[in-house]
Formats: structure tokens, sequence, C-alpha cells
């Protein structure tokens, strides 16, 4: 079910997942809380950075956390265990199309379809595992959603680097717009979409560092080896490309994202 995870298993992106959770946590996580006792699966939770603000954010649930990186599912309990040592998680390590027959309230999902040659099977796959009458939470990004000041061609060109990467490896990094016609197809009911949009300059220093640089920019930096050794771009090309990138984040410069969240029912 899975591809080849185009931004690696580094400690860089560790840090990079962390900053983005803890940046966008209000964004991403508001309205989205279930009550204490409820079965909740997370169906890809990578080391764990969407796992802490689920046992924050909805004290008393019963946690099921799978993933198919054993790496990062050792991280994703380390770090659980420093945050919030008395939530109730079980770490799985397994693949989506192979999760067992069970019965969960709800299923969050994030950042996970993007990697998955075929989010449809996944999700047909995760809707046989939600109770009638329970839920699904999907959250994703959207590339070409990316927009800044100063304008920059040699900076979109490393963008595009990231995105063609990410669909050679079977994923598709720009499958935030089609989030309500993928839960749709896969069978949930009412589905809802909405977007969340990131907008940073000078006024917003927390969201300047803690996304346009750690969490943006670091993603894009991630695939600079693959991007060379493909002849996507020479060094050169790739540091300008940076270079103009990193304007967006200095005085003057703004950056802008859209995330899009959606909800089905069973």
């Amino acid at each position: 079910m899975g591809t080849d995870y185009v931004h690696g298993y580094t400690p860089a992106e560790t840090r990079r997942l962390t900053d983005q959770a803890q940046t966008l946590a209000d964004l991403l996580h508001g309205g989205t809380t279930y009550p204490p006792g409820s079965r909740v699966l997370e169906a890809g939770c990578g080391v764990g950075a969407q796992t802490v603000q689920l046992v924050t954010r909805s004290p008393g649930i019963d946690l099921v956390s799978v993933d198919i990186s054993e790496e990062s599912l050792a991280r994703a309990k380390a770090r659980v265990a420093a945050v919030a040592p008395e939530a109730s998680v079980d770490f799985r390590h397994a693949d989506l199309r192979d999760l067992p027959e069970q019965e969960f309230d709800h299923v969050f999902v994030c950042f996970v379809l993007e990697h998955l040659a075929d989010p449809h099977a996944a999700l047909v796959a995760l809707r046989r595992l939600v109770k009638p009458g329970g839920t699904i939470t999907a959250i994703e990004g959207d590339h070409q959603s990316a927009f800044f000041h100063p304008r920059s061609t040699a900076a979109q060109a490393v963008i595009d680097c990231l995105v063609d990467l990410q669909a050679e490896a079977g994923g598709d990094s720009l499958i935030g717009r089609r989030l309500q016609p993928l839960l749709k197809d896969a069978g949930y009911a009412d589905v809802r979409a909405h977007p969340c949009t990131v907008y940073a300059d000078e006024t917003l220093p927390h969201l300047v560092d803690g996304f346009t640089r750690k969490t943006f920019i670091a993603m894009v930096e991630s695939v600079r080896e693959r991007a060379l050794a493909a002849g996507m771009r020479t060094p050169a090309e790739w540091a300008q490309g940076i270079r103009d990138l990193e304007k967006s984040a200095e005085s003057g410069g703004t950056f802008h994202y859209t995330f899009f969240k959606a909800v089905g029912g069973t």
C-alpha cells in the first residue's frame, strides 16, 4: 500500500514533522475531538507528531496507532511516553491493507494518503473498520497551493521538483484538492471538506519560523539529493531556488499554503 517516502527517514525529517505538528496544531486539529472511551484508529502515525495532538486534545480515548515503519513507531512511542505518559496508545507495526477486522468509532489519517499509490483502496479498507455512525477525518496538503512574495521562477522550480519526485514515487502531493471526492468514492457518507490556510509574514514570526522555514522550505530541501541525482536541477540552480524561497521568510516577504481537511461518516 505504501510508496517510497520521498522526504526520507532522517533526524531532520523527524524535526520537520514535529515543528509542523506544533505550529499547525490549532489549524489542523481545531474542531477534532473524540469523547473519552472512544476507540480511535490513527492510520499512519509516523513519528508520533500527530499522535501527541490526538491524545492531548482528546484525553481518555483508546487510541490504536499503526505505521509501516518500525523506526518511526519507536520514535512515536518515545514521543508519547515523554509528553503524555498517561495516554492509552496501542502502537502496531502494520500495513493499512492488512489491519485486523476490528471496529473503531473514528479513524484519523493525516499526511498519509499523499504517499500511497492507491489512496482509494486504502480508504475503502479503512471504511470496513469504522462502526456504523462513526467517522473518518483526513488531512492533506496541496503543494501547488503554495505562493509567495517575492515571486521567483527558480524557487517555483525547486518546489516542482518535490511535486514531480513524489509523483514518480507513486504518491500525489496535490491530493488535498481531491479529498472530498476521494472519500465519497470510497463509500463514506456526507463528506464535507474545507481549506485550512496558512499565511505568514513578518507580523507572524511564529509562522514564518515554524511553517515557512522549518516546515515548507525544510520539506523542499529534503529532496535535494534526489533532485540533483535525477538531473532535475544543477547544484547552482537548486541553491538559487532555495535562496529565493528563503526571501519569503525575510522582512518584506510573504508565504501562503493551503491544507484540506475532510470528514466523512459511515
